[in-house]
């Protein structure tokens, strides 16, 4: 599902990001150069910058004057928020809400998801696509990947439960999370599952999730669309 269509600049930080968050560019290293990445991505300086800038304001990229960008150390941004499912995350709001339709399909990758999961193009890849809310109507849309097994369930009414402790029943436990939050305009699409007009603010949650223990190589790329006045996201942050 394409929700929103990216621009150049964002497409370019998705890749950036993609290469950070599974340590392609180990912390501290010094990333390519401006120009560099202009001839990699074809595109333009203005783009790349853009691209570059965004990553530095998610903290994630960090500039030394004179010398380059580089990749910072993920502990210096505070300690993430722990992996939590979405009717734990609803229950800390004091929200009642369940899962309205689940649907699970094999599709080809694409080249962002092919990224994200670290596989080839057009790979078969499980997408998971499901609605959220309450008894008064639908308020969240997740749209979720993750790599084909042949001990996953392919019947979508085993997706109805929380997504985390179905994997946990396979041993998985989602131990690393890296995500990132923007406010966007729904599509045509989204309008229709979520009922609202295009106007709505809507919260977009980007979440990449993997199981790092010995052996396991578990990997879920999600994208998270809530209506704006139905949802607000904490980020707890803990002195190591």
């Amino acid at each position: 599902m394409n929700i929103n269509k990216l621009p150049l600049y964002a497409e370019v930080s998705n890749d950036l990001r993609f290469k950070i968050f599974t340590d392609e560019w180990k912390v501290d290293e010094q990333i390519p150069t401006e120009m560099e990445l202009c001839e990699i991505y074809n595109v333009s300086r203005i783009t790349v910058r853009k691209a570059i800038d965004l990553l530095v304001q998610e903290g994630l990229l960090y500039r030394q004057r004179a010398v380059g960008t580089f990749v910072r150390k993920i502990d210096e941004q505070g300690n993430l928020t722990p992996v939590k499912s979405f009717t734990q995350e609803m229950t800390g709001l004091g929200k009642e809400a369940y899962t309205l339709n689940a649907a699970i399909q094999k599709i080809p990758a694409s080249r962002k998801i092919a990224n994200f999961l670290n596989t080839k193009i057009n790979e078969p890849v499980m997408n998971l696509r499901r609605v959220f809310g309450t008894h008064e109507g639908a308020f969240a849309f997740f749209d979720t990947y993750f790599l084909c097994n042949e001990k996953y369930s392919v019947d979508s009414k085993d997706y109805y439960g929380s997504f985390y402790e179905y994997l946990n029943s396979f041993g998985i436990v989602v131990n690393s999370i890296n995500e990132y939050v923007e406010a966007v305009l729904p599509d045509n699409e989204l309008m229709k599952i979520l009922s609202v007009d295009q106007c709505t603010p809507i919260l977009k949650r980007v979440r990449y999730t993997k199981d790092i223990d010995v052996g396991k190589s578990f990997q879920e790329y999600s994208e998270c669309f809530y209506i704006g006045s139905e949802y607000r996201y904490y980020v707890n942050y803990m002195e190591p």
